[in-house]
This record gives C-alpha cells, sequence and structure tokens, in this order.
C-alpha cells in the first residue's frame, strides 16, 4: 500500500501523516472524502467494492471515495480518484463533513474525518476493475430503504451518510 495518509484533529486540523495500512491498523483520524453522483434524473451511482480490497470487500458503496496525499486539497484528491476508479469527470460540490469511527473485518479500524461531495453525470462510467467490481445508478430513496432492510450489504461509512446527504439534496 505505502500510501500516506493525512492525519487530524477532530477539527480537521493535520497533526501529521501515516501509513495507509498502519492508520487503519490502529484507528488513527484521519482526512477522507466520499463521492455522491447524480445523473440529470436524480439516479445516484453506486458501486460494489471489488473482493480484492483490503477492507470492505464486496459491499456496495458511494460512488467513490478516497484519501487526499500530504499536500493536496479535497477538491484536486476528490476529482483524481473519481477518474481513477470510475473513469468520470465533473464538477463536485462539497455538501457536508463528518466524523466516524468504525471496527472493519480483518480487524481494521476506519476513523475518519469525511468530506462528502456530489456531482451530476450523465456520460458513460467506466470503472477501474481492480477498485469495482459492479457499479449501477439507483433511485436514492429506494437505495435508503434498501439500505435499513440490509444493511451489511453497505460501507458504514456510505449507511452514515446517506440520509445526511438526502436531507440536505432534496432536490436530486
Amino acid at each position: 500500500m505505502n500510501e500516506e495518509l493525512i492525519l487530524v484533529d477532530e477539527n480537521d486540523q493535520a497533526i501529521g501523516v501515516g501509513d495507509k495500512f498502519w492508520t487503519h491498523l490502529t484507528g488513527a483520524l484521519h482526512r477522507a472524502f466520499s463521492i455522491f453522483v447524480f445523473d440529470s434524473l436524480g439516479h445516484m451511482l453506486i458501486q460494489k467494492r471489488s473482493n480484492t480490497k483490503y477492507h470492505s470487500r464486496g459491499l456496495w458503496s458511494n460512488t467513490c471515495c478516497g484519501h487526499p496525499q500530504p499536500g493536496e486539497s479535497i477538491e484536486t484528491a476528490s476529482k483524481r480518484r473519481l477518474v481513477e476508479e470510475m473513469g468520470i469527470e465533473c464538477e463536485l460540490t462539497p455538501i457536508f463533513e463528518f466524523l466516524y469511527k468504525a471496527r472493519l473485518d480483518d480487524g481494521l479500524c476506519e476513523h475518519e474525518y469525511d468530506h462528502v461531495l456530489a456531482g451530476r453525470f450523465d456520460g458513460p462510467v467506466i470503472p477501474n476493475r481492480d477498485e469495482v467490481d459492479d457499479w449501477k445508478w439507483v433511485d436514492p430513496f429506494a437505495i435508503r430503504l434498501d439500505v435499513r432492510d440490509n444493511p451489511n450489504n453497505y460501507t458504514y461509512w456510505f449507511r452514515m451518510s446517506l440520509e445526511e446527504l438526502l436531507r440536505k439534496c432534496p432536490n436530486l
């Protein structure tokens, strides 16, 4: 992995860097982002994480997520990652931020200060097969019901952010 993450305090102030695996092993608080992309009809693009991912593999999640590299802004990192993971380029708007901590599979811990962004896109989706096993456009309110009824099919951060996203963006 050898990727460095930005360690932060509870106000999202950078306090150092940490190796990606070590950060998730120890549960160190770090900066992250979650992207939700919608088409012009209001459908949400979700992805099924690759079974080769080191955590939360095979679970459905938001369009894309990731971590900015040291010295990289959320805006730059989110656009970079959206292209790398889903083959999509679109404008992204910051919607809200939240802090969460969750125990994951394989003894790992996700402790993130998560920046949630949203965008619109109507072109072809070209996912990176090393990152994504499947993807689909869904009705955001139907997925809300499925998340409620089948939470173990979805990533923790997706479950945590979906309600707030739909509350802050009612006109999707």
